[in-house]
């Protein structure tokens, strides 16, 4: 074969406990993920150019803001097949194209779902036959949001939130995510939370799963789902952001069940009654300030798949 394409989705975090800063550097978070209908395409084909002097991976970015995403080897994605070759303990080549539509930097793991794409799309063109529990480790040591893009579904992470269990969830869930302008660094966010905490004498503890969330999930519920949505990094993003709270007002003006900034932000994600619910919502938010675009979307869905 001499080029795949992978489909790989966007998540939105319906819970993101946050614990007391470690010595490693990372907090333990309790993760719990969804997988969301918009989704980025990653191709990797056989290189053009296989000359001793060429690079044996490059990357070029299409679509939803391409220029703010690093086209060299510290893109995700590039550094996620690098990973890959060196688990195989040779020296493979590809040139990865990755068409966006998830927001960039804006807390639904476009990043990290490029790298899962490319460790699928990879593993199939270089004939490496790796099973997913093979790339779902070598996901880990690239990112911590990436093996979820690779399960894909709802799932609770846990440790720096690669550690994944799947979740049982009943029937589809109505998304619709203001994205705005520009992103926000999500150690900058996580820094700010901290800081925050400090500021307030607050220790956080040890984070743990939400019942009232788990149960909505199970029981399709989402009236109960949306009074469930929790993000401890939300201070922080409206912190950094003041807009943001704006955003937040006015989808819930707009009768929203629940809504929230999605993991570090800036996209808010409001969860709606119906698809004809969320396409209202949507409708609204396009005036609301700080919002760019407003988009509607299901969940959850697959994560990474070969759709070419």
């Amino acid at each position: 074969m001499s080029a795949i394409t992978v489909r790989v989705p966007a998540k939105v975090n319906l819970q993101l406990a946050v614990g007391p800063l470690r010595e490693d550097g990372y907090h333990d978070l309790v993760n719990v993920f969804h997988a969301v209908s918009i989704f980025d395409e990653v191709t990797a084909a056989e290189p053009g150019d296989v000359s001793a002097a060429a690079p044996p991976l490059t990357v070029r970015i299409e679509g939803e803001s391409a220029g703010e995403v690093p086209a060299n080897d510290d893109n995700l994605a590039v550094r996620a097949a690098r990973a890959l070759a060196g688990h195989a303990g040779r020296s493979y080549r590809a040139d990865l194209l990755i068409r966006k539509s998830i927001p960039v930097a804006g807390g639904m793991a476009g990043g990290s779902a490029d790298a899962a794409a490319a460790l699928v799309a990879c593993n199939e063109l270089w004939g490496l036959g790796l099973p997913v529990e093979d790339l779902m480790e070598i996901a880990a040591d690239v990112g911590s949001d990436v093996p979820f893009a690779l399960l894909g579904g709802t799932a609770v992470g846990t440790g720096r939130g690669e550690r994944l269990s799947r979740l049982e969830t009943s029937g589809a869930f109505h998304w619709v995510f203001a994205l705005a302008d520009g992103g926000l660094s999500t150690p900058r966010v996580y820094g700010e939370c901290d800081r925050l905490r400090e500021e307030a004498g607050t220790d956080p503890g040890l984070p743990v799963a939400s019942e009232p969330l788990l149960a909505a999930l199970r029981e399709g519920d989402a009236a109960a789902l949306g009074r469930a949505l929790t993000n401890d990094l939300q201070p922080a993003a409206l912190s950094l952001r003041p807009s943001l709270a704006h955003t937040l007002h006015a989808g819930a003006e707009l009768g929203a069940l629940g809504s929230l900034v999605s993991g570090s932000g800036p996209t808010c994600a409001f969860l709606a009654a119906s698809e004809t619910h969320a396409a209202e919502i949507a409708a609204g938010l396009k005036n609301a300030e700080g919002c760019r675009a407003a988009v509607t979307a299901t969940g959850p869905v697959p994560g990474a798949v070969v759709v070419g």
